[in-house]
């Protein structure tokens, strides 16, 4: 009911910036205890990670991991920046190797990001992928941790993808722009 008549009532409500977010860091409205990211102005609390989700994270990174030498970055669970309204926790992002201490990673220094949904398939569906497509985040691959089943995203256009694609499971999913790295699905499990 409650939920009926909050999305047919015509009222505004304020939209959070990334500079605010900070903001509300610095002052200690917010702090490192507060599980929640930014997406598109709003505040959104991020599930709680279980032991399956946890598990196939660290794999994933483990799998991604180029070492210190590889032109590329792994960030797990760490914030980028995507325009003005958007601070998104992706469970994986492979970047440039770049120094971040003074700016978050954005769209030209992302190179793949990869969710892991266990209880949040349908958001990172409908919400973050989307997100992720009008930014122009070249590739996204989306674990579903209760199927196994992963899901590729690329060539970005508006706010979807234009190229879908679900590998079988001994399948060989290799991250566009980061040559010599692949992962089966079946290997996640092992």
């Amino acid at each position: 009911m409650l939920e009926e008549a909050r999305e047919s009532a015509v009222v505004q409500y304020h939209r959070w910036s990334v500079e605010e977010y900070h903001r509300m860091a610095r002052s200690g409205v917010l702090d490192e205890t507060d599980r929640i990211e930014l997406i598109d102005g709003e505040l959104i609390d991020l599930a709680p990670r279980g032991c399956k989700h946890a598990f196939l994270v660290d794999r994933l990174a483990e799998l991604l991991g180029g070492g210190p030498r590889a032109s590329y970055m792994v960030r797990v669970q760490n914030p980028i920046q995507l325009g003005d309204n958007s601070e998104p926790q992706p469970d994986i992002s492979l970047v440039t190797r770049n120094n971040y201490l003074d700016r978050l990673p954005g769209p030209p220094d992302i190179l793949l990001i990869v969710e892991v949904s266990d209880s949040t398939l349908k958001y990172d569906r409908e919400v973050k992928l989307r997100c992720y497509a009008r930014h122009g985040i070249p590739e996204v691959w989306l674990l579903d941790a209760n199927t196994g089943e992963m899901t590729v995203h690329r060539e970005p256009a508006g706010n979807n993808y234009g190229l879908i694609r679900t590998p079988a499971a001994v399948d060989a999913i290799a991250p566009l722009l980061v040559p010599g790295v692949f992962v089966t699905p079946t290997e996640l499990l092992a």
